[in-house]
């Protein structure tokens, strides 16, 4: 059974892949604009001392680029949902003392930011 185009969830997305920063600090950052309406998100990104700050915001730009494509309105927008998963681990050795050797471990991040209308 098909739903008429006027029910249907109306989503845009973005999604930012390898980000050269840890899933952990990351989060710290996602976790302040989920829910938030997209200006919010983004003023509230802009002041934020951190490294995550940028790209974020840069990526919920994107998706409302992504957004108005579609048809929608920026002022009916919020971040429904921003989710920070791991992606590839770099791996490299250090030389310790005795002749070993200590994992050292570059964790990069994958970012998915959805919008949706405001309900």
């Amino acid at each position: 059974m098909t739903t008429p185009t006027s029910l249907k969830l109306r989503r845009a997305s973005a999604t930012l892949e390898s980000y050269n920063q840890s899933p952990r600090k990351v989060r710290l950052v996602t976790d302040l604009v989920k829910g938030k309406r997209v200006e919010d998100a983004l003023a509230t990104l802009q002041f934020l001392p951190k490294r995550a700050a940028e790209p974020v915001a840069k990526l919920i730009k994107s998706a409302v680029a992504n957004a108005k494509q579609g048809g929608e309105k920026v002022e009916d927008l919020k971040v429904q949902n921003i989710t920070v998963e791991a992606a590839e681990i770099l791996k490299r050795y250090m030389p310790r003392a005795f002749g070993r050797a200590s994992l050292i471990r570059h964790r990069k991040s994958r970012v998915i930011v959805t919008l949706a209308p405001k309900a």
